[in-house]
């Protein structure tokens, strides 16, 4: 286990987490997209409301990831979801009987990425309870499903008006299948 490492990661949780505030208090706090409690179902979310979050954060990420660049210190891969993904989402979550709130499922709408050894990633899985009060974390698990294995992080910052964003944290072990998963899994709306 490499403390430096853990300490990088740590550095990045804070990092996504602050960015994730500032984010809301920029668009949200000032009025430029209207609040919206997200523990409802997607039937009490507009599509408006959840395609102008995600342009408003496509086009303004990299200025904050820019402004936060000392908090990332390891190589790290990053996305914000596309419409054709979250229409896709949307159609395959709103079909289900059992109806869970928005900020439950739609919790990627900006997700980051990171690939380190064995060791690090079990010893980051152990620091996680502590982290989640620390950083106020939604949640996080280890998903182990048809071949795809990953650390899921999700910050909420506490509040139902945030969508939820995730840090993937990968073993290297794990890297090509977990992308093979994607395209075999991820990917059935392209």
């Amino acid at each position: 286990m490499d403390h430096n490492v853990l300490k990088k990661v740590e550095l990045m949780i804070e990092s996504i987490n602050k960015i994730h505030t500032d984010f809301y208090c920029d668009y949200f706090e000032t009025g430029r997209i209207e609040k919206i409690n997200l523990s409802k179902t997607i039937g009490r979310v507009p599509y408006q409301h959840i395609a102008k979050y995600r342009l408003n954060l496509h086009e303004s990420i990299n200025d904050y990831l820019i402004k936060n660049k000392k908090g990332f210190l390891l190589q790290y891969y990053y996305r914000v979801k596309t419409l054709e993904s979250i229409d896709d989402k949307i159609s395959r979550f709103s079909s289900h009987r059992d109806q869970y709130p928005v900020n439950n499922w739609f919790n990627d709408i900006f997700g980051a990425r990171i690939i380190l050894n064995t060791e690090d990633v079990e010893a980051i899985n152990e620091l996680l309870d502590e982290w989640q009060e620390k950083y106020g974390l939604k949640n996080w698990y280890y998903r182990d499903k048809n071949g795809y294995c990953g650390l899921h992080v999700y910050f909420k910052n506490k509040s139902n008006f945030y969508f939820p964003w995730e840090l993937q944290i990968w073993d290297e072990k794990d890297e090509l299948s977990n992308i093979e998963n994607h395209e075999k899994y991820k990917r059935t709306f392209v």
